[in-house]
């Protein structure tokens, strides 16, 4: 939805939530910004779409004829419009505190802010410090976003992919019919359109950006599809066994020690072979160790690691 029309919207309705009587479609052309005030049929087409438009997102929009006017008037009745006390058990609340969390972390902080404010205000608290509930989950692939605004508007994507244990890159056109988490890592689920197939994708797999493509509208998603069935089936495909050798400072990462296939002593650094099979995931692992370790290879789980590191800088 463009700017300008947002904007409509919204004037138009300030305009009849703040009426204490019917307005006509005349006095609401000339009283709300946005609508041709000369041209009367490309008025009445846009007002016709707004009033829908309002309508199923559930504003009521009522119709009231004034016995005295020719013309019908309209208004929104600020009881009909105001939405009633909130109550939330503390298990709801808990699970709304939970998903505002893992917004904050996808590009999503402001309206989450906003959410959980409204919500406090109204005497729901959401704090999770003490509840039994842990985030697990890592929204900060660049491609949530887009990917989300994808599934939202029902629109085609194109993006650069590179499957697993491979370092060969391809350009995928794929139309998204959801985003979501499993066991901690974030999948899309749609249909490719290079492999003319159903496809799961990994969010941490996909290179460069995200393109919408086509018209908003235009994928539709089949009514039997189970999501998270096909993540479940497609989505976490390790991928065959391989060693990383990765160098680490003397008396430093017990963790990764522990794991290593075999640790070498070396005067400044020590040589361990870490067995892996997603560079991704190694990469992840690895980046959060900071100075003390260091991929000497394979190549693409260095710039795994390299890719990660930098994005952290930003």
């Amino acid at each position: 939805m463009s700017r300008r029309k947002t904007e409509r919207l919204l004037n138009l309705v300030i305009c009849l939530l703040s009426t204490r009587r019917p307005l006509s479609a005349e006095q609401i052309r000339f009283a709300v910004p946005g609508y041709d005030p000369v041209n009367d049929e490309a008025f009445q087409r846009m007002f016709e779409r707004d009033k829908n438009e309002l309508r199923e997102i559930g504003i009521p929009i009522e119709v009231q004829k004034d016995p005295w006017e020719d013309d019908p008037g309209y208004r929104i009745v600020k009881q009909s419009y105001e939405l009633p006390e909130i109550t939330l058990e503390p298990d709801e609340a808990a699970v709304l505190g939970l998903a505002a969390q893992v917004w904050q972390r996808a590009s999503l902080a402001e309206a989450a802010g906003g959410a959980m404010l409204k919500l406090k205000a109204g005497g729901v608290e959401t704090d999770l410090a003490e509840g039994p509930l842990e985030l697990r989950v890592d929204t900060r692939d660049a491609a949530f976003t887009p990917l989300w605004e994808a599934v939202r508007d029902r629109r085609a994507v194109t993006f650069h992919y590179r499957s697993a244990g491979s370092e060969t890159v391809l350009k995928r056109v794929v139309e998204p019919w959801g985003v979501l988490s499993r066991r901690g890592r974030w999948y899309v689920v749609g249909h490719d359109r290079t492999r003319n197939g159903t496809r799961v994708f990994r969010l941490s797999r996909i290179t460069g950006d995200v393109t919408p493509t086509g018209r908003p509208g235009s994928v539709e998603v089949p009514e039997d599809a189970d999501l998270r069935a096909l993540v479940a089936y497609g989505g976490d495909d390790p991928g065959p066994e391989r060693t990383a050798t990765v160098r680490v400072r003397p008396g430093t990462c017990q963790g990764l020690r522990h794991l290593a296939r075999e640790v070498r002593p070396g005067a400044d650094w020590d040589e361990a072979d870490i067995v892996f099979t997603d560079p991704e995931r190694l990469a992840g692992w690895l980046a959060s160790l900071g100075p003390d370790a260091v991929v000497d290879g394979p190549p693409d789980a260095r710039e795994a690691v390299i890719r990660r590191l930098k994005g952290a800088l930003h």
